[in-house]
């Protein structure tokens, strides 16, 4: 069983800036994909950005430019920077890992709150 752990969430004014953290532990695929997804009230929950375990990264245009993700020195660890928050940027966010190829384990952390205040 994998288990995600994540931290970093809060409440920040805008124009601030945040860092998220997730740790996946247990077995998984060394070729994996891990990415933070986020869901605010009323919406579906969407992709913000992902990275595989080679480095490549994929974003969402609406944070492109002012998120980064970039994987830790420890395995399967990730982490979101955050600058220029807006407003809109308010949701629940999930760090999730899945393994590669598809069917190999897909697995969500409890979420962590990100509260942007105008």
């Amino acid at each position: 069983q994998v288990q995600l752990v994540e931290s970093g969430g809060g409440l920040v004014q805008a124009g601030g800036s945040l860092r998220l953290s997730c740790a996946a532990s247990g077995s998984i695929s060394s070729i994996n994909i891990m990415g933070w997804y986020r869901q605010a009230p009323g919406k579906q929950r969407e992709l913000v950005a992902i990275i595989t375990s080679g480095g490549s990264t994929s974003y969402a245009d609406s944070v492109k430019g002012r998120f980064t993700i970039v994987r830790g020195g420890a395995k399967n660890t990730v982490y979101l920077q955050m600058n220029s928050l807006k407003p809109e940027d308010t949701a629940v966010y999930y760090c999730n890992i899945r393994g590669v190829p598809i069917g190999t384990g897909n697995y969500w952390g409890q979420g962590t709150q990100v509260t942007v205040s105008s």
